[in-house]
Parts: structure tokens; sequence; C-alpha cells
């Protein structure tokens, strides 16, 4: 006689199996949190040990007793960390304000106005995304110098104020806006600027607050760009800067000092991220979903 199947032990085990199975994924989280945010803790706690005390300890020490805020002091009185934070804050806003005003209208020509070669241009548009960076570069290095605006703010801005990501990324979202409002606007007499403003802007602001974010993020790490057209001080940013300290100034001396300029440039972004990271991906979601 066949014996009777003992759910409850079915499902006794089956717990079993998914609280052992929980706790090897949050171990495994847990563990590369700790690779992932030990280098930001090293950063943060050799910025908080004094000059002696680095240099003293042949052995790292992964604790200090006697932390220190000196060297945040020296970090902004031996070098004008103000000013490359000023200059990355001029960059990054004036950069991404220019880039929302072109890609909104782009992303709006290519998902709602119809017009000859709509589709080809746009598949064309999309092919710049294949050339490597470092033609771009090129070719916007020999155009900026020969508009004699190296060493200026228009120079760092002009190359950064369109994005074929971005664009497409919008684009995508302005097509999941049904045609049907739209239709009913223009019979209304609303015309595409207004209906651009009034309709499609808000719905999709979760989009364009996750590209603000982004291209402020991006703005604030440029690294190569900056580096190569510009050589004043007076225009360094804050990445500049960072390597102006660590090659020429007292960052190859004092390295707790260094590590603190490179929290103090750290936090904006680290502030930045922790506040919107809800809208960062709530945007990268609805722009990668259509229907």
């Amino acid at each position: 006689m066949q014996k009777p199947v003992d759910y409850e032990k079915i499902e006794k085990a089956a717990k079993n199996r998914k609280r052992i199975l929980d706790i090897v994924i949050y171990a495994f989280l847990t563990l590369w949190a700790i690779v992932v945010l030990f280098p930001f803790y090293w950063m943060i706690l050799t910025s908080v040990k004094s000059y002696g005390a680095y240099n003293s300890e042949y052995i790292p020490k992964f604790f200090t007793l006697s932390p220190t805020l000196q060297n945040y002091a020296d970090a902004f009185t031996s070098v004008p960390l103000t000013r490359y934070l000023l200059n990355t804050l001029v960059f990054a806003v004036a950069t991404t304000a220019i880039m929302l005003f072109v890609i909104i209208l782009a992303a709006f020509a290519f998902a709602r106005l119809d017009f000859k070669g709509k589709n080809l241009v746009f598949t064309l548009f999309l092919a710049l995304m294949m050339i490597p960076n470092e033609l771009v570069i090129i070719t916007n290095f020999v155009t900026i110098t020969n508009l004699d605006m190296r060493n200026t703010f228009w120079g760092l801005i002009l190359p950064s104020v369109t994005s074929v990501f971005y664009i497409y990324l919008l684009k995508e979202n302005f097509a999941q806006i049904p045609d049907q409002l739209y239709y009913a606007a223009k019979v209304d007499g609303t015309s595409d600027l207004r209906y651009l403003l009034k309709v499609m802007i808000p719905i999709c602001k979760p989009t364009i607050v996750t590209i603000v974010i982004l291209k402020v993020i991006e703005c604030w790490n440029s690294y190569v760009w900056p580096r190569l057209i510009t050589d004043d001080e007076a225009y360094f940013l804050v990445s500049n800067g960072i390597q102006e300290i660590r090659e020429n100034g007292f960052g190859r001396e004092n390295i707790p000092a260094m590590m603190a300029a490179v929290v103090v440039i750290s936090v904006p972004l680290v502030v930045l991220f922790l506040i919107f990271r809800k809208k960062i991906m709530e945007g990268v979601s609805r722009g990668g979903t259509k229907g």
C-alpha cells in the first residue's frame, strides 16, 4: 500500500533549502560589499591619520586612535582646491544644461515628428556610437585648437554638449507616450513645443532626472579631455587638480593630505548618488521598457 505524501515534511525541507540559499547569497553579497567599500574606507582612514603617524607605520594599520582633520585644512590651503571645485561645478552645470536642451529637442524630433529620411538619419546617428572615443577626442582637439578655445570654459564644454546614448534613451521614453495624446493636443491647437513642455517632459521626468544625474557624475569624473585641452591651472577641474597634486604638489610627500583632497572631491558624488539612486534606477528601467 502506497504511503501518504508528507507535505509538511516536504514544505519544511523546501524552507530549509531556501534558508541555506539565502545565507549563501547574503554571505556572498556581504563579502562583495566589503571588497567594494574597502578602498573608500582606506581612503577616509588615511585622510585622518597625521603625517608622522602614517610614515611611522611599517605595517599599515586598519584603524587609528588619534584621528586629525589637519590634512583637510592642508588640502585647502596648500593648493587651490576650492578653485578646482568651482571650475568643476561650472563645467558640470553648464554642460548638463546645454546638453539637456539639445537632447530633448533631438529626442522629440526622432520620437514624434515625421520627416523624410528620419529612420535613416537615426540609424546613422546610432552608428556614431561605434566610433572609438579616441578618434572623437583627436577630432575635437584639432577643432577646439583651431578655434583658439584652449584653456577656456567653452573649450571644455562644447565637445560634451550632446550624447547619442542619452538621445536614444530619451527617444525610447518619448516613444512610449500614446500617439492619441499627441493627436488630441493637435486638435486643441497645441503647438509641438507646448506639447513637449506640458506633456512629454512631465511624463518622462524620471528619465530626464536620471540623465541629469549621470551627466553631472560624468562631468565631475572627466579626466582625459580636460587634461588634454587645459594646461592653465586657472581652468583645472578636480580630476586634473588631483593629478597635479600627485605629480607636483604635496601629494608626492604628504599622502594623508592628498587622500583628504580626494575625499573632499568624492563626497559630492557619493551624496548625489545616495539621494537620487532610486530615480536613477527608475529612469533607466523606464527607458528600457516599451509598451
